[in-house]
């Protein structure tokens, strides 16, 4: 087979994305990646590098755009490093992302159970909290910016898109000290200079903002004059903190910390909680989508008060407290002695006696539970980039938790630890993308692995504490609601087939098999086959007369009711006309609290077995209705706090 070449020029259609969103095509039995080509366009472009193990190349002529291409509104897009997307619009970004997680999920996981959703930013502008500037010494002098992507070449900037305006304010305050005080900034060769990075968070919901300077050495009798001018030029600052990093690498935050003004802690708020962080404290940079993740993440959690929470990377504490809400206890660990103290602190001003923290890592965390012979139901984990080690997954599963929720920030590592999970008797359940990070091609993904053997239903939350156990007091009044009006009987089980899919009842055990999804059944093309061969009767017909002669159920025709279920989604089966097939999805448990809660006066008008279904379900979820309530008041409830 002929080989690429290096500068050869050729013309090629972009098929599909990267995992670093560069376009991929297919090139000579090659995949070539071309950064800032979008799928669906033309580009003639031009080898750049071959290797055994990939091919890149320059986008010389855009020959076909792609209708989501857009002109990037930033002059250092491309050089800094920092965005990824600004030259796409943000639905395509959007698309890209959840199609991101999803090739982790089958490719590295193995997983046939894929991401159905992606939670989108309102704000894909200013909405970090946090800001890291890189400092160096360039032809004119000490200047702040990013690196150019894969290196450490400085690109200098006046303004970050990302970032708030205050943070890009306090980096040019301290480039300009040490232009006027005439400091060198840090050199990474020699390891002499000063400042390293300027580090800065602001709040969401409160007025702070704290600065960290990031200093090889101190500023000895310039550090009041470094105070004094960080002051004036940055008016909103409500603490300035020196950090002393001595270490060589790139690592921001090491060494000491020293308070020069103000208060060293930034006071912030994050899912109707106050939080106190330390300047290396880990806190999420986007609490609005932070307030959506941790609720989606409460939800595959549905932890109750009888419930015990384990809690890993737990960082400051914010999903530990989140969760305390709904969990009778909850415990966290940590790596980082100060994150610890900062989590219980913040458990204290809020006021939440039921989360404690611990300091170690997941084996010591598991060992110190074990010992205090504690195990917890639900174990929730927020790892770095890098993942979980095999040891960490190990010491999870030890735990033997029902339910892990998993936060990641990483659609690779996370499809490499699921599989890890599932060699230790766990599977993939639930899975949903976030976009934490707008314009850069990073995603947050948050996933439910449930232990092997236990159909945990997600969405209750009280003493039916599995799907089995609820669906059986289901099948029970079902089953006797067929007594009179099932007729014909397949052996011990009654079955409804279509092309669609089955569902089976087995009536001497009184169980209603769940319905399951085929393509098609033989029986069915049997059928089919003698209707095209000119019987005169219906489709329908020939079904009833084949499998059930002569079942009908209050006055609706069964088998043509679960042909419809099968055929459609839940939604519309809930605004169908035939109320047994709304029954069908009111079963179902993808039906969550606030269609039980909508569905109310409708089933008033149904058999007294389908309000037995209905109650059953409601309490389950702790739904409990006031006599005459109307449906506005108790959706208000529903939204109220606890204790309130």
């Amino acid at each position: 087979m002929e080989e690429l070449r290096k500068n050869e020029i050729v013309e090629a259609s972009i098929d599909a994305w990267s995992a670093e969103g560069f376009g991929v095509c297919r090139l000579k039995g090659r995949a070539v990646f071309v950064p800032r080509a979008i799928p669906g366009e033309s580009w003639r472009i031009r080898i750049v590098k071959v290797s055994a193990g990939a091919v890149f190349a320059r986008g010389e002529e855009l020959l076909a755009p792609s209708p989501a291409r857009q002109l990037p509104d930033c002059p250092h897009f491309g050089k800094c490093g920092g965005c990824d997307t600004r030259h796409m619009r943000y639905e395509e970004e959007l698309r890209f992302k959840l199609g991101r997680v999803n090739d982790a999920l089958r490719h590295i996981g193995k997983q046939s159970l894929l991401a159905e959703e992606i939670l989108g930013s309102e704000e894909s502008s200013r909405y970090r909290n946090k800001a890291i500037f890189a400092v160096a010494e360039t032809e004119s002098g000490p200047a702040f910016g990013f690196y150019r992507e894969r290196s450490h070449e400085l690109i200098p900037i006046a303004d970050c898109l990302l970032q708030s305006e205050l943070s890009c304010r306090c980096a040019a305050a301290v480039v300009e000290f040490l232009h006027r005080e005439k400091l060198p900034a840090y050199d990474e060769n020699s390891g002499k200079g000063t400042v390293r990075h300027v580090f800065c968070r602001q709040a969401w919901q409160t007025g702070d903002a704290v600065l960290c300077v990031c200093s090889a050495a101190g500023f000895g009798a310039k550090t009041k004059a470094l105070t004094e001018h960080l002051r004036l030029r940055c008016p909103e600052l409500t603490g300035i903190v020196l950090n002393i990093n001595k270490s060589r690498g790139n690592k921001v935050l090491s060494g000491d910390f020293y308070p020069l003004w103000g208060d060293a802690m930034l006071h912030d708020k994050l899912c109707g909680l106050e939080f106190n962080i330390a300047p290396q404290a880990f806190f999420q940079i986007n609490p609005p989508q932070a307030e959506r993740l941790y609720e989606k993440a409460a939800e595959y959690a549905g932890a109750t008060k009888e419930d015990l929470l384990f809690d890993l990377y737990c960082g400051a504490g914010t999903i530990s407290l989140r969760m305390a809400k709904d969990a009778g206890r909850v415990i966290g660990a940590e790596i980082v002695p100060e994150a610890v103290e900062n989590a219980a602190e913040n458990a204290r001003r809020n006021g939440i006696d039921n989360a404690e923290f611990l300091c170690g890592d997941a084996g010591e965390a598991a060992q110190a539970l074990a010992s205090r012979g504690l195990r917890p139901r639900i174990v929730v984990v927020d790892p770095p980039r890098k993942g979980m080690s095999a040891e960490a997954v190990s010491a999870v599963a030890s735990m033997e938790p029902e339910r892990i929720v998993y936060v990641s920030c990483n659609p690779a590592t996370l499809a490499r630890d699921i599989l890890r999970f599932q060699e230790l008797g766990y599977s993939l359940r639930k899975a949903a993308a976030v976009d934490m990070f707008p314009r850069t091609c990073h995603v947050e993904t948050v996933v439910l692995l449930c232990k092997k053997g236990q159909a945990m239903i997600i969405d209750e939350k009280s003493k039916y504490k599995s799907w089995s156990n609820l669906k059986k007091q289901m099948n029970d009044l079902l089953c006797d609601s067929f007594k009179k009006s099932i007729s014909y009987f397949y052996t011990n089980y009654h079955e409804v087939h279509n092309a669609y899919g089955r569902a089976t009842i087995n009536y001497n055990k009184k169980e209603l098999v769940a319905f399951s999804w085929v393509e098609m059944y033989e029986q069915d093309q049997d059928i089919n086959r003698i209707w095209q061969e000119g019987e005169k009767k219906s489709y329908s017909e020939m079904l009833r007369e084949k499998w059930m002669p002569e079942c009908t159920l209050c006055d609706a025709n069964f088998i043509d009711s679960v042909t419809v279920f099968l055929k459609t989604d839940i939604a519309t089966s809930l605004q169908s006309d035939n109320y047994l097939l709304r029954i069908f999805a009111y079963v179902d448990r993808r039906v969550g609290k606030r269609t039980l809660v909508k569905i109310r006066d409708e089933v008033e008008r149904l058999p007294e077995w389908v309000k037995q279904f209905y109650q059953i379900r409601c309490e389950a979820e702790n739904i409990s209705f006031q006599q005459n309530r109307t449906i506005d008041e108790t959706v208000a409830l529903l939204k109220r706090e606890p204790g309130s």
